[in-house]
């Protein structure tokens, strides 16, 4: 089984690739799905949300209270906070993912992750592809998709690591400054030469 991971800025398309390689076959993961997975089902997880973030992190029934963490992660500038929570446990899980695509038989796993290269152990995955947009068209992405002020998108594109300076560090680059269709095509391209490797 091949596995790759994508990485890219907000609004930059990452999630459309890895939606078209979804349709062709692939097993895709996505680490903020996997992050909230983590904070629900892992009792050490759990325990140190709520004594760093209180008891209003999970909602009465169990489930994570997404909207009250987000606040206290993005407007209260607790970010490293979460984090050092979260990430020390996505590698295992993430790991454990794996296998079970491989166990039901996939030919490629997809790993789809904002901060891909800050926390990939080397070695880890066969292949990363990174997408890149221009950041007018980020900004006009993101407006469309959830109704975020300019101001709000700028300021979140600005806590991202610049993606361009990170070229050299990955197998592939798809720039994603055309039409949707022209950016499923490159996904496919892409998408069939990890079909070789198999």
């Amino acid at each position: 089984m091949v596995t790759v991971g994508v990485t890219g800025g907000i609004g930059s398309g990452k999630s459309t690739v890895c939606r078209r390689w979804s349709e062709l076959g692939a097993y895709v993961l996505n680490a903020d799905e996997l992050a909230k997975q983590v904070m629900v089902t892992d009792p050490e997880v759990k325990k140190a949300l709520i004594d760093t973030f209180g008891e209003a992190s999970f909602n009465g029934d169990g489930s994570l209270n997404t909207e009250y963490l987000a606040e206290q992660a993005f407007e209260k500038g607790r970010v490293k906070a979460l984090n050092a929570i979260v990430h020390p446990k996505m590698p295992a899980a993430a790991a454990r993912e794996i296998k079970k695509a491989a166990e039901q038989g996939y030919d490629i796993f997809v790993y789809e992750a904002a901060l891909l290269l800050e926390n990939l152990e080397p070695g880890s995955l066969d292949y990363i592809v990174l997408v890149l947009a221009d950041e007018d068209k980020r900004i006009n992405r993101v407006q469309k998709r959830d109704s975020s002020s300019f101001e709000e998108i700028k300021q979140r594109i600005s806590k991202q690591r610049d993606f361009e300076k990170a070229t050299e560090k990955v197998d592939h680059v798809i720039r994603n400054n055309g039409t949707l269709e022209e950016l499923k095509k490159k996904a496919e391209i892409i998408y069939q030469s990890f079909k070789r490797d198999e």
